[in-house]
């Protein structure tokens, strides 16, 4: 069997990518970003595609030869409407080009809430596709296929585990909400292995299927569960009210930061669960609960450390900006400019030269310190931080010895800084 994944190098299509692969399926992973499939699933073949932009002419050139399409292909945030552009009118093109093509079974990776109900734009995208590669062929007579539809997946690697685990590693975790709002997880391998079923189930299939674990939970058992997990004793919680959440998921939806959107937490907010009966039914096997799922895998103490510090990453990326913008923005407008020139001077910089040299590192380091509030090439921006601090500090290490002895430590504290940045830059190494 030949199966295309497409939206590979995601979470759910790295999982499963690597499972069809390790079962000896012949596996294709499709994407935008070759370098990074070739760095998450190196080994598979690779298709370049674009589901925003992607037409059935594209699409109908790779489908040959390809028994079976898994679309997992998903967004997190809507940003310049991309639901619509990649969850529904690229799914769409794609389903089209199947059909065309002759591939023989299609699975739609939706998202449960994704129904008649459904009143996110999130949803609303999954089920316009999921009900056009329904109406397809309906009884699959041509091209069977499945809609499956997951609660919320756990898994490492995935935005809901380190969501959890960030929360569960707090000294008082934080509740979301009221605590008690419904969920239903299921984990990233039960999902992998209904969808390995699905793909060599025989005869024809044309349903739609609710992906979710055995029973439903509230937030505050999935916290506690992760907690567990992580070998951390019971905690009481600190209530985090509705309003601040909506705050940072509104600022996140903005900035692009955080596993929390509006449109996340508008789900979280109405619940998402369903009936696990037909799951079983269906797919052969009952997933497991949240505890033991998590148990195949023992958390160790890097699965600590990353939770501990997940929810640190913006903060220090934020002191490190705070600190160049400081350093840029404070000579220009509090400094007295005979103070700088002074400075200068004895530095061997004086006359037309010296306004110019002040002026540009000014305008340097607040070019640093906005590329790293904004996540402008973040790595870059930190690997040039150490650059050009290295280079003040050279620079008036040898012009300026006696700060070596200033009871403030100005050049002692740039290690300090250092060790920031390359906190900073280690961080963000899965960004680019």
């Amino acid at each position: 069997m030949h199966v295309l994944i497409v939206g590979a190098g995601g979470f759910v299509g790295r999982h499963l990518a690597g499972r069809l692969a390790a079962d000896g399926v012949r596996v294709s992973a499709a994407g935008r970003d070759r370098r990074r499939l070739d760095r998450l699933l190196p080994g598979l073949s690779f298709l370049a595609c674009d589901l925003a932009t992607d037409g059935m002419a594209e699409w109908l050139p790779r489908l040959a030869g390809v028994d079976a399409v898994v679309n997992c292909a998903g967004l997190i945030r809507d940003a310049g409407g991309r639901y619509a552009a990649v969850h529904d009118k690229g799914a769409r093109a794609l389903f089209d080009a199947c059909l065309a093509a002759g591939v023989r079974r299609v699975i739609q990776i939706s998202a449960l809430g994704a129904n008649e109900d459904a009143v996110t734009r999130y949803h609303r995208s999954k089920r316009a596709a999921d009900d056009h590669l329904a109406g397809l062929d309906p009884t699959g007579e041509r091209m069977d296929w499945a809609v499956v539809r997951p609660s919320l997946i756990v898994g490492r690697g995935g935005q809901s585990t380190a969501l959890f685990a960030s929360l569960a590693a707090l000294p008082l975790p934080f509740r979301l909400g009221s605590g008690r709002w419904l969920l239903q997880p299921i984990h990233v391998d039960d999902l992998v292995e209904a969808i390995v079923r699905l793909l060599g189930r025989p005869g024809r299939i044309a349903t739609r299927i609710d992906a979710v674990g055995p029973a439903p939970m509230t937030t505050d058992a999935i916290t506690l569960g992760f907690r567990r997990w992580l070998g951390l004793g019971s905690a009481r919680f600190l209530p985090v009210p509705v309003r601040l959440i909506a705050a940072t998921a509104w600022l996140g939806q903005r900035i692009g930061l955080g596993a929390v959107t509006p449109e996340s937490l508008a789900m979280l907010r109405a619940g998402n669960v369903g009936d696990v009966e037909p799951f079983i039914a269906i797919c052969g096997f009952r997933p497991a609960t949240l505890d033991r799922a998590l148990a195949r895998t023992p958390a160790t103490s890097t699965d600590l450390a990353g939770a501990r510090l997940a929810p640190l990453r913006p903060v220090l990326r934020g002191l490190l900006a705070l600190v160049w913008l400081a350093g840029g923005i404070v000579p220009l407008t509090l400094t007295s400019w005979a103070h700088s020139l002074a400075l200068l001077a004895g530095a061997g910089i004086t006359g037309a030269a010296a306004p110019v040299a002040l002026g540009g590192a000014a305008l340097i380091d607040i070019a640093i310190g906005l590329a790293l509030l904004l996540r402008i090439r973040l790595r870059a921006a930190a690997v040039i931080s150490i650059l050009v601090m290295a280079g003040y500090s050279l620079i008036l290490a040898i012009c300026f010895p006696a700060l070596w002895a200033d009871p403030f430590g100005p050049l002692v504290k740039n290690l300090g800084v250092l060790g920031l940045t390359l906190a900073v830059h280690a961080l963000e190494t899965d960004r680019g």
